[in-house]
């Protein structure tokens, strides 16, 4: 018996779960700066920086994904 080939992911479902992945690592870093408390110092000026360039990121794939979307039927 022949193995069934794996599933390969359409550009679609990539960039849907590029954006998911992204989401993900946007609200754990978010979870990870509220853990710095008011102060925070150096470490937290440099977990928010990071959160900017997730959120950058995340932008770009949402971007992608609604380009790749199919148009909407009235």
């Amino acid at each position: 018996m022949v193995p069934a080939e794996p599933h390969r992911e359409t550009d679609l479902e990539m960039a849907l779960r590029h954006v998911i992945e992204a989401e993900g690592r946007v609200q754990r870093q978010r979870a990870l700066i509220e853990r710095f408390g008011p102060g925070g110092g150096p470490m937290k000026e440099m977990a928010e920086r990071l959160l900017a360039d997730f959120q950058a990121t995340l932008a770009a794939h949402r971007a992608h994904l609604a380009r790749l979307m199919p148009p909407r039927q009235a």
